[in-house]
């Protein structure tokens, strides 16, 4: 038998041998010995999700003043000062930019349905180096000051969980996605 046959039937040996180790029940007959269960406060830490109606909202408020001040510091060198974009997305503009099949610039402003998906996201995933690292009452005022930004909401608003969710993007009534189905 050559080397490289050789060679190919000890992967698919290995290969086959960690399948059947995985698929295995482990000493707690539960699962397959893999990792351990997490626990409900491992789990809490990132049921977090808020649906457009405001449930799972936490206790809070923000203002956009205060927004402004949380966004020079954590967002401002990714998404541009008062949120233009570069080196990263556009936060903030084009409003009239969704009129045909393929919408010019995609921003909070003009493109996302609902208020809550904002505070979800930067409450989830930003600033990306440090996710889940801003207080609730940051996460608002940054969401507070980029709603203000793109006129959604007035300068002295204040958003919290019952505040937010009643703020009418301008795409709300109109969201369709743009992503084709593939057959």
């Amino acid at each position: 038998m050559s080397m490289h046959k050789v060679l190919i039937a000890a992967a698919a040996a290995i290969a086959l041998a960690g399948t059947a180790f995985a698929q295995s029940k482990g000493p707690s007959s539960k699962g397959p010995g893999l990792g351990q269960p997490a626990s409900p406060e491992e789990i809490a830490k990132w049921d977090i999700d808020i649906s457009p109606s405001g449930k799972g909202l936490p206790a809070g408020s923000g203002t956009p003043a205060k927004g402004e001040a949380v966004y020079k510091q954590h967002c401002a060198s990714c998404h541009g000062p008062k949120g233009e974009g570069k080196p990263n997305d556009a936060l903030v503009g084009g409003r009239a930019s969704l009129v045909g099949d393929k919408p010019a610039l995609k921003t909070i402003g003009s493109y996302w349905p609902y208020a809550t998906t904002v505070f979800d996201y930067v409450r989830r995933s930003m600033p990306w180096h440090a996710p889940q690292s801003l207080a609730d009452d940051d996460v608002y005022a940054v969401t507070a000051y980029l709603l203000q930004l793109n006129g959604n909401i007035g300068a002295d608003d204040v958003m919290d969980a019952k505040t937010l969710p009643a703020v009418k993007m301008p795409n709300r009534d109109s969201f369709k996605s743009h992503y084709k189905a593939k057959k």
